[in-house]
């Protein structure tokens, strides 16, 4: 497939399940707008080498902010850890991890400035690592929102009650998908990236590309929310599967309350844990993308999976005036606010 026409598909091609945005609306017209606090779902320990340190950030991004700390703890830049990545363009809370082991602890006042403040602190005995995360919580304010607000409300109710396609979004592929070109090449042998931290970024856009295009054939079928023969099921809110055998009254009652959710492929090496039906649409999906297949397996990634339906938890809303409304609501982690903002509005800058 040539590159104009992947990078087409995942700007914008990809099928809404309930029929397209009912309005327009500004997003992030302030970082303000854009709030994301993060969940990690355990306690800290109160002891250890590592020291937690929940930071409040405004448009500045993850890595930055993990220099920063290095810078004055002392440390290498590998002896900081954080558990997800979060927007620039926004106002977040997130916390990282650095190891003090053998040495005093800095004054972190040297952090303050008007796009930083250190809001918590507390001893741990692991470095935070990428994944070890529950999920984030949105505020987000929709501005000069132009559309009918009946039409706007049910759209609202319809994502609480039934979710929203969990597509990849796209910063996941870079500023006009640089991520996927560049990863094209790596497969192609004609880049070499030394730097491991970049090669992840363009294998994760690699995968998510892939897994998008799944998911985009089965939203266009109906049936992203629908277990098929040989489904490989992922128990919510975690990446354990296994592979669906048959119907069973548990299985069935266990889908209904959204406890069991479709999946589809996270590419690696190894054989696709999807049987019959769901494999066919997977294998038929990625038809393609034979390069991008053998890219991934060749770089070492294992069959993974991920959840089909993003189903976003204590979701409300409330007007603040007749255009702008305020939206709020908890997802696990790799769910995308973007993804589920794309079901509701177009975006205005």
């Amino acid at each position: 497939m040539r590159w104009c026409c992947l990078w087409k598909m995942e700007s914008s091609a990809l099928p809404w399940a309930w029929g397209g945005p009912v309005a327009s609306a500004v997003l992030r017209s302030c970082a303000e707008d854009f709030q994301v606090e993060e969940e990690l779902g355990f306690s800290p320990d109160g002891e250890g080498q590592h020291l937690l340190l929940r930071i409040r950030k405004r448009d500045t991004n993850t890595q930055w902010v993990a220099r920063q700390i290095a810078h004055v703890a002392g440390v290498p830049s590998r002896a900081v850890g954080y558990a997800g990545l979060k927007d620039r363009h926004a106002e977040t809370s997130q916390w990282f991890s650095v190891d003090l082991a053998g040495r005093s602890e800095p004054d972190w006042s040297a952090l303050d400035s008007e796009t930083l403040s250190v809001l918590e602190k507390v001893r741990h005995r692991k470095k935070l690592r990428r994944g070890t995360l529950k999920g984030n919580r949105f505020t987000l304010t929709l501005r000069q929102l132009y559309g009918d607000r009946a039409s706007v409300e049910e759209r609202l109710r319809q994502i609480r009650e039934k979710g929203v396609p969990n597509y990849f979004g796209e910063q996941r592929f870079g500023h006009k998908g640089t991520n996927l070109q560049r990863a094209l090449a790596l497969f192609r042998g004609e880049l070499r990236v030394r730097d491991r931290h970049l090669r992840g970024l363009y294998l994760s856009a690699a995968r998510s590309l892939l897994f998008n295009r799944v998911l985009a054939v089965r939203v266009s079928k109906g049936c992203w929310q629908t277990a098929l023969p040989g489904e490989a099921l992922i128990l919510a809110g975690s990446r354990s599967f296994f592979t669906l055998e048959e119907f069973s009254a548990e299985i069935r009652r266990r889908l209904s309350e959204g406890d069991l959710l479709p999946s589809g492929p996270l590419w690696g090496k190894g054989t696709l844990p999807s049987k019959d039906d769901a494999r066919a649409l997977e294998e038929g999906a990625l038809q393609e993308f034979e390069i991008w297949l053998k890219g991934l397996e060749s770089a070492g990634l294992k069959q993974e999976r991920r959840a089909l339906c993003l189903n976003p938890e204590r979701f409300s809303w409330e007007w603040l005036s007749d255009e702008d409304v305020r939206l709020r609501f908890f997802l696990p982690a790799g769910g995308y606010a973007t993804t589920v903002l794309r079901e509701l509005v177009h975006s205005r800058t």
